[in-house]
């Protein structure tokens, strides 16, 4: 067999693992953002949710994105997945599994950012097995999946749409639904800082999904060849490093000091931008895309607050408005040489004009509204069958 095959499907599985340990990032990244008396319920929920979005996703979501397609809407084929057969080119059918079930966890982990603090554990446990078996599996249908989004030429390397958007969109429904935690707002409407109780945790969260990210977006090459994992790794440390310089600059511009969050949000924004683009856009490109995910990640953090919008993990912010312009970028700053390279055409800033621009922003709106308004409703039915979703005040006020 040829050794360059072995490599490709070796190096497939190490992404993989790289991005189930992003898992053990959010688990930090959760419990240090919020208040200690949430902490271990937060982090065996992360555990407990990724084995539901594991068994779902082997059952039916691989099927609804990559099965035989019904129209460009969904797949309707390879459920209940269980190939081993290997003919001895490209990857391994049960490796490409394994690697895009990590994304599908990522994504349910992502919404789950809009329950912190306030939901049932049944709340949980329903709308985990509902996202996962409907919502990002037709929007990574649509893209990734011989949908119709991908027909058009969309341009997502490794998912600032079908994994980041998706994911806040169901976050936003669920913290729409569920109200502020108790405390969170004044009876004028005024905010107060419900701070979390361990920084420590929190950095070392960030770290972790920052290390997490190489399997994401450089995994996403699905193979070694000509290296190229390399560039798109180097594209996704430079979005990552200007994200968090920029938001922890534009932080303390704004409130007179350093803010830790802030930055920690800033590096987190600039890789969640960086996804969709890291294979279609220069260095420099992707040093501007990160800093701009670093502003805007700041301003947007502080409108959902303002709007009486409650996200204790900054999920809308991080993973929804960053992963917008994520998308977009590309439609900016695809070079032809990439374009060519990857799929889609260059972008407006390479003579590319307004075509691939325009076919971001379909993508961007079409699964945006899919996904909120799937998970609205999927929670309207989570709600029904647990007889609401949120715990007792008296259960919030114990943690």
């Amino acid at each position: 067999m040829d050794p360059m095959i072995l490599m490709d499907n070796l190096w497939i599985m190490i992404a993989f693992i790289l991005v189930i340990l992003m898992q053990g990032g959010f688990i930090l990244l959760e419990a240090g953002s919020t208040r200690m008396k949430n902490a271990g319920h937060i982090a065996g929920k992360t555990i407990f949710t990724l084995g539901i979005a594991s068994l779902v996703f082997w059952a039916v979501g691989y099927g609804f994105i990559y099965g035989d397609s019904a129209g460009g809407f969904i797949g309707l084929s390879n459920f209940f997945y269980g190939d081993y057969a290997f003919e001895g080119e490209g990857l391994s059918s049960s490796v490409d599994f394994i690697f895009q079930l990590a994304f599908a966890a990522i994504a349910l982990t992502v919404a789950f950012g809009g329950f912190a603090e306030r939901a049932k554990l049944s709340a949980y446990i329903i709308f985990a097995v509902l996202f996962s078996a409907i919502v990002y599996p037709i929007v990574a249908h649509w893209v990734w999946g011989a949908g119709w989004i991908g027909e058009l030429g969309k341009q997502d390397f490794a998912g600032s749409t079908v994994v980041h958007l998706t994911g806040a969109m169901g976050a936003l429904a669920a913290t729409l639904l569920l109200k502020p935690r108790i405390g969170k707002y004044n009876k004028d409407g005024s905010p107060n800082e419900l701070a979390g109780h361990n920084q420590v945790f929190t950095a070392l969260g960030v770290l972790l999904l920052w290390v997490g990210w190489f399997g994401f977006n450089a995994g996403s090459t699905f193979g070694v060849a000509d290296a190229f994992f390399g560039f798109v790794a180097l594209n996704t440390q430079l979005a990552a490093a200007a994200g968090a310089v920029a938001a922890l600059l534009i932080g303390w511009a704004s409130l007179g000091k350093a803010d830790v969050p802030t930055m920690l949000n800033g590096a987190l924004a600039g890789l969640v931008a960086i996804t969709a683009s890291c294979a279609f856009v220069a260095p420099w490109a992707a040093v501007l895309i990160g800093v701009i995910g670093g502003l805007i990640v700041f301003y947007s953090m502080k409108f959902f607050e303002k709007k009486g919008i409650d996200d204790p993990i900054f999920a809308l912010s991080v993973h929804g408005t960053a992963g917008v312009w994520g998308t977009l970028s590309t439609g900016f700053f695809a070079t032809p040489e990439l374009a060519e390279m990857n799929g889609g055409q260059a972008g407006l800033f390479y003579g590319g004009g307004l075509s691939q621009l325009g076919v971001q922003f379909i993508s961007v709106v079409a699964c945006g509204l899919f996904a909120f308004i799937a998970s609205y409703i999927l929670l309207l039915i989570t709600k029904s069958l647990t007889g609401g979703l949120r715990v007792s005040e008296e259960e919030e006020i114990m943690g």
